[in-house]
């Protein structure tokens, strides 16, 4: 079934944009009666049919609606340092979103190389994970935010930052099994002594994600799927 992402999807009909309509009839060669799913970024997946088959507006017909698609009972939150290579960040991106997340935030941190992102082109490369994966949540991408400024405010049961440096909790040890949770994730280099030290000033607790040195973009992907692995 080919999966089309509609925010703005409401009622039991639903107009494709010109994009969408030419990708599904040119490409994909559908045509009536053919069977799609639907996916609002909301929680819910509409199985749906095609009621006209037009290149640059095709119509879907709604036949069943479920309500929080596969939702999860813990929620995870990625706070992760940009890399350089903006490629990488987008991997990131993608397979947290195929794994399961539910928000990013880039944090700018001492060592971080990388001082700005490409919000839209990010969020498409997450709709794209989304539709690839059949995942009804948008994973909320927060604005690039200071490091100091995002542990100041952030509440959370459970805070862990991911480092190589001093003692470290495998996440295992630490994470309690359908609790929400925030993770920091820092550049390539690992976050500074100082940003270390206030982090754990703010309640978060230093874990480990194994016993080699990953990248930042592997080690943000190893943490999602930890929580993920826990949670299953």
């Amino acid at each position: 079934m080919q999966i089309f992402y509609t925010p703005d999807i409401n009622g039991v009909e639903y107009n494709f944009n010109e994009e969408e309509s030419r990708h599904a009839i040119k490409v994909l060669r559908m045509g009536i009666n053919d069977e799609v799913g639907l996916i609002d970024g909301k929680g819910t997946f509409y199985k749906a049919v095609i009621a006209s088959a037009d290149p640059k507006k095709s119509k879907v017909l709604v036949k069943e609606v479920i309500t929080n698609f596969e939702k999860r009972n813990y929620r995870l939150h990625i706070a992760i340092s940009p890399v350089k290579n903006p490629d990488r960040f987008e991997w990131f991106l993608e397979k947290a979103t195929e794994i399961g997340i539910d928000k990013i935030t880039p944090l700018r941190c001492e060592r971080s190389e990388k001082k700005t992102i490409n919000t839209d082109r990010c969020n498409r490369i997450i709709e794209s994970a989304m539709k690839q994966s059949i995942h009804a949540f948008h994973p909320v991408l927060q604005p690039l935010t200071r490091f100091i400024d995002f542990i100041e405010s952030t509440q959370s049961r459970s805070k862990l930052i991911a480092t190589c440096e001093g003692f470290r909790q495998p996440i295992r040890t630490v994470y309690t099994v359908g609790t929400d949770t925030v993770i920091l994730v820092g550049p390539e280099g690992d976050f500074t002594e100082y940003e270390i030290n206030q982090a754990k000033t703010h309640n978060f607790v230093p874990i480990s994600l194994g016993s080699t040195r990953l990248r930042t973009e592997t080690a943000g992907i190893v943490a999602c799927h930890s929580i993920c692995f826990l949670n299953s």
